[in-house]
Order: structure tokens, then sequence, then C-alpha cells
């Protein structure tokens, strides 16, 4: 009984933890995704105090619905449904509207003061990391007379003479790494044959050489996938030659290393040349946050493929809404009984009707949604952005706009007209846009089935981590072959920003457009974020690794996507009190749109310049302090292989350019199941490095 009594008792210590260490557990951009969830609850708690004390009761007590005739529950009469048409009570609303945006902007103004803080503070505090002397130089222009290598040394000589140290020219080794990869694979195969055959002696295992080993001529295991390397071997030495001796493997672009934090920004920051399309520079990214495979992309490809992308992404999005209005369709009760008939008698039970109602619509979207981040990635590798960090990022824009026209608008738009089909049918044409105005708020039904099945489920199944155990036993019955296998199947993984970061903004926007609208869908996104805040708290101190460290890049772009989400809602309701007979309105509520895009603006040209650039006394005072405690520190030696492609160099490379040495590591004031990134950096899976075990993790957390 003590037990089943204790079983929340990881809530508390998950909370125990305070910021400053965590940051020093799993890093800057950890800690600040979490502060996320807590703006969340910063946000929406007074907002739920006000529109539960002024709007529900001014809501609550009208009878527009019954007089309408249109279908409505008891949570639309919460809602600004229920006030007649141009009643004096929306008053009450476009004041709320004001108060709740002011609230809102003096909540993300605190937050991004304090994220730029702790981004400026974080940097100024961290260890020496190749990233911070090194800048990534692209579009070099040919030379006949010189190579790529030569040309880079003899422009930086002459343009920072006094600041250029040592250089890196990258080279286009995706055909080495494909082999290197498959070589790894062929060994995984030996090792497991090798180790059936010390188990039974007696019997030479054997396998086919076709298609997944299920055809073609059999053979000794063994002895073909010895052969199989030894051939791979030879490849992978003949392209290695090539790839060192052949001008053209290289790639016009380069990591070029300073002496200072100083030079190096000054490098980034600033115009190489008259012509602003060459010898384009910015700051390097951490090498395991390097996507290699995107260097080689030739930099005048890149608008055209990004073209593409956009294209492709527009006809992604307009596709997606047909499938998401039909399964919508179908996930009603006169949906199903029409498209099935057969299946009449069982849906008119109670029980079954019910979850038809209520949970069929959120389920069947969030299906369709499962593939969606994987997709978008694909999309945001083709457009070449050249590390993993940008990748995550972009991907996540494109995830939150397609959220944005295909799960609110489409599920408003979509729903509502189907919904009130019949209503439409049997009214006069000036009447349908005051039926619209009305069947607008009546989808918070659907979206607070949504948040309980995307956000609350979601939430409960990652910290019961159903998902990933599934994996790992498919994985383990599939694919698992050898020990090492094993390890890689229960590898947790990273958060995820590129998926969970738009749904949380998901969040944002539902809460922000629904809070004058219909304030009782508010309580269900605070318990969204209260649980998940607390949960990923503990996944990401015992669970999560992290795969790199951008100190936070992120934040602008998550301010920006909740004051985008804010202006929607003005505008929103802007629209909808027009047809509720309140347009003498309208003229006070345009000034909320206006006033919410220069406080971004003012928060852009204050604050982000923070997630952009570097300042200059910072750097000067950081190399002055190490200059003065490592005088005689090798720093050529110490960057001088910090770039070269993984498949160059081994493994003890790797642990050269940890985030700190094991000695730095400081007095741990909570216990966790990891350890902390200071001592286990942890490689990019895209790097084609090796991943750290963390089996005793994901075991621990199971039990």
């Amino acid at each position: 009984m003590r037990s089943y009594l204790k079983f929340l008792s990881w809530m508390p210590a998950a909370l125990k933890m305070p910021e400053e260490e965590l940051i020093s557990h799993a890093g800057l951009d950890s800690a600040v995704y979490l502060r996320i969830y807590l703006i969340g609850l910063k946000i929406f708690v007074p907002i739920a105090v006000l529109a539960f004390v002024i709007l529900v009761p001014v809501n609550w007590t009208n009878n527009t619905l019954e007089s309408l005739k249109v279908q409505h529950s008891d949570i639309d009469k919460l809602s600004i449904s229920n006030i007649p048409l141009g009643s004096k009570r929306f008053i009450a609303h476009l004041t709320m509207a004001y108060a709740f945006t002011f609230w809102t902007c003096y909540v993300l103004l605190r937050e991004y003061e304090i994220v730029a803080t702790m981004r400026l503070r974080f940097l100024a505090s961290e260890k020496r990391r190749p990233d911070q002397f090194t800048v990534l130089v692209r579009n070099i222009p040919p030379d006949p007379d010189e190579s790529i290598s030569e040309l880079v040394e003899h422009f930086f000589l002459v343009n920072h003479p006094d600041h250029y140290l040592t250089h890196q020219v990258v080279y286009n080794a995706n055909k080495l790494d494909k082999l290197v990869k498959e070589k790894k694979k062929m060994q995984n195969w030996l090792d497991y044959y090798q180790l059936k055959y010390e188990r039974n002696t007696s019997k030479r295992p054997t396998t086919k050489t076709g298609f997944l080993g299920c055809f073609g001529s059999k053979v000794d295991a063994i002895e073909y996938y010895t052969s199989e390397i030894e051939r791979i071997e030879k490849e992978e030495t003949e392209e290695r030659e090539k790839i060192m001796k052949d001008p053209k493997s290289v790639v016009p672009a380069a990591f070029v290393s300073f002496r200072s934090r100083w030079g190096a920004a000054v490098c980034a920051q600033t115009q190489q040349t008259s012509n602003p399309t060459v010898w384009l520079t910015e700051w390097a990214t951490e090498p395991r946050d390097v996507y290699w495979d995107n260097l080689s992309i030739p930099f005048v490809h890149l608008t055209v493929r990004r073209l593409i992308i956009a294209v492709a992404f527009f006809f992604l999005n307009f596709f997606y809404v047909i499938p998401i209005a039909f399964v919508q369709s179908l996930a009603n009760i006169e949906g199903i009984e029409k498209a099935a008939p057969f299946l009449k008698p069982l849906i008119e039970e109670r029980t079954v009707k019910s979850f038809i109602q209520g949970f069929l619509p959120g389920i069947a979207l969030k299906i369709f949604l499962i593939l969606l981040p994987s997709i978008l990635m694909f999309m945001s590798k083709v457009e070449g952005l050249t590390s993993v960090s940008s990748l995550e990022r972009r991907s996540a824009f494109k995830y939150y706009i397609f959220l944005f026209f295909n799960v609110f608008l489409g599920s408003i738009i979509a729903g509502s007209a189907l919904e009130q089909l019949k209503t439409f049918l049997h009214q006069s044409a000036n009447q349908i846009p005051k039926t619209i105005g009305v069947a607008i708020p009546m989808k918070a039904t659907f979206f607070i089935t949504y948040i309980m099945v995307d956000g609350w489920a979601g939430v409960a199944g990652e910290i019961l981590r159903l998902k990933p155990l599934i994996i790992f036993h498919l994985k383990n019955f599939f694919l698992v072959k050898t020990e090492k296998d094993r390890e890689e199947a229960m590898d947790p993984g990273t958060i995820g920003f590129d998926s969970n970061e738009p749904q949380i903004q998901l969040y944002f926007l539902l809460g922000l457009v629904y809070a004058v609208v219909t304030p009782f869908l508010l309580p269900f996104i605070l318990i969204f974020f209260g649980f998940a805040y607390v949960v990923y708290r503990h996944q990401i101190i015992n669970v999560y690794k992290q795969e790199y460290e951008s100190a936070a890049a992120f934040w602008p772009s998550v301010h920006g996507r909740i004051i985008i989400a804010l202006i929607i809602s003005q505008f929103l309701l802007l629209g909808l009190l027009s047809t509720k007979g309140a347009g003498q309105s309208t003229p006070v509520l345009l000034v909320l749109p206006v006033v919410t895009f220069y406080f971004h603006k003012y928060c852009k040209n204050r604050y982000e310049p923070a997630f952009v650039e570097y300042p200059l006394q910072d750097a000067m005072r950081k190399d002055t302090l190490e200059r003065a405690r490592e005088p005689g520190f090798d720093l050529k030696t110490y960057l001088m292989s910090a770039y070269i492609h993984p498949v160059f160099k081994g493994d003890e490379d790797d642990e050269k350019f940890s985030i700190a040495d094991e000695s730095d590591a400081e007095q741990v004031l909570v216990a966790t199941k990891r350890q902390s990134r200071r001592n286990t950096p942890v490689p990019s899976k895209y790097n084609g490095s090796e991943t750290a075990s963390l089996v005793e993790t994901v075991n621990d957390q199971r039990l």
C-alpha cells in the first residue's frame, strides 16, 4: 500500500533541482524549453481567473442559443455565442480583450529579458569550445591558380592578419560516409553470426544474398559477410584517396578558426568583401551540431531548393485539408451511420455514442499527424540547412504553420459548416454570417477533446514511456542482433523540439483565441501546461540526452509565434463581434493588433541581437581572462581537427572537444538517473559518431 501511495513521488523530485543546476546538468536549451510551459501558466492562470469571474457570468445569463435553435451544448452557453446581437454586454469582452493583451505582452517582455540575460550569462561562463573561435565561410569564389585551401589561407592572412589561426576545408564525403555506415552494418551481421556459431559449433550459419536475407542463393554467413566487409574496406580506401587527391571533392566552404573569440566575432558579424554574395561568414555551430550532408550542397542551389520546398509545403498544406475534413465529417454519429449502416445498432449504444461524439474527432486528427514531423524534417534537410539545431527550428516553423491552417482553421471552418449545414439550408442569405459567428465559438467543444487526447494523454504517455517501449520491443524482435544493437534500440533520444514546440504553440493559440470567446476551455489548457512542465522536467533530468547546445537560440521564434497567436485572436474576435451586431467596436479592437505589432518590434530590436550576435565587449573580456589564466595554452592544436568530417577521425577525437572535463564537474545537489552533459557529451546522431549507452537509464525509467 505504501508503494501505491508513493507512486507520484517523482513529481516533487523533478521540481527539486534548482534552475542553475538544471542548466549545468542538461544545458541551457533544455532549461529554456521548460520555461515555455511556465510562460503558459504565467499567462493563462490570471486570464482564467478574470474570465471565470467576469465573462462566464456575463455569457451564462442569456438564452440566445435557445432562441436561435442551432445545435449547442451546455458548454456553448458559457461562450460569447450566448450573448444577443448588439448587446451592451460586449463591453465586458472588449475590456477583457485589452486586459488579456496587456498581461500577455507584459509576461512576454519579462521572459524575453530573463532568457536573454540567461543566454549572455551562459555564454560568459561556458568553458572553451571550438565554435567560440570558429566561423563557417561559404560561397568561396574559385581561383584557377589556387586551391580552396590556399585561397582561404591567403584571404584571411591578408584581411585578418592579426587574428587568423587555422582553417579546415570541407570535403564532399557523403559517399564515403555511406560506405562507413554500410561496413558498420555488415560488421554487425558478422558479429551476430560469429556469436551464433560460437554457441553451436556443429553447424555453420547460413544466409541468403538477396533482399533482407530472404531471397537469392544460400551461402555461408560468416564467409559472406567477411568478404563483403573486405570489399567495402577496399572501396572505402579508394574513396578516401580520391577525396584527398581530387580537387573537385573540396567544397567551396571552410571552417576558419581565429586566435581569439573577438577575432571570430568580428569576422562572423561583418561583410568580408564589396560583393555581398561571396565569402559569406556566419558563426560555426559546435562540431556535434553540424549536419555534414548539407555542407556539400553548392550555395547557389540553396535558393532553388528553398523555392521548391516552399511550393511543396504549400501543396502539402492544401491537400492535407481534404482528408482532415473527410475524417471529421465521418467522426460523428450521422456520418458513420451513413457510411456504414450496419454499425447503427452498435453506434446507438450510450457508451459508444459518447466516445464517438467526445473523442473520435480528436483521435482521428492525431492519427493523421503522426508522420507529419518526419515529412517536415525531410523537407528541411532538402533546403540545405547546415546544423541540426537550425533543421529542428525550421521544421518546427513548418509544423506550426501546418497546425494553424489544418488543425485550427481547418477544424473550425470544416467542422462548423458540416454541423450547421442543415441550419444554413433553411436560412436566408443575410442570416448565414450571423450563424457562422455563432458556430465558430461552438468548436471549443472539439478543441477541448483535442487537448485531452493530444495534450493530457500525450503527457501521460510521455511519463509512462509507452511509445518508446513499444518501439523498443519491435526493434528487439525484428532488428536487434547484438548487444550493441540492443543499446542503440534503447537509446531514449532527445526531447524532440521540432515536433513538441509547435504543439505547445497550438495550445497558446487556442487559449488566447478562446479566452474571450469560450473561457471554459482555459482550465483544460492550464492542466496541460502544469502537468507537462512537471513531466518534461523529470524527463530532461533523468531520461533525455542533449545532442547539441544552441544557448536558447530558438527563443525569438517561440516569442514570435506567441505574438502571432495573440494577433490572430484579436482579429478573430473583431470578426466575430462584427457578426454579433457590435460593429462599432471595430475601431476599438483595431488598436490591439497595432499595439501588439509595435510591442513585438520593440522586443525584436531590444533583445533579439543577444540571440544573433556575440557582443565584442563580452568576447574581449572572456579572451582576456582566459589568456591570464592559461597563458601557454596551445589553441591551434586544440582547433586543428575540431571540424574534420567524422569519417576522417576516430572516437578519441570526439572526447577531445568535451564541454568540460570530469575534473570540472560541480557538486551535485540533486541525484539523477543520468549523468550531466558536462562529462558525457553526446555526439549528434546525424554526424555518424557513436552515441552513449543509456540502457540503465531507460530500464530504471521503465521500472
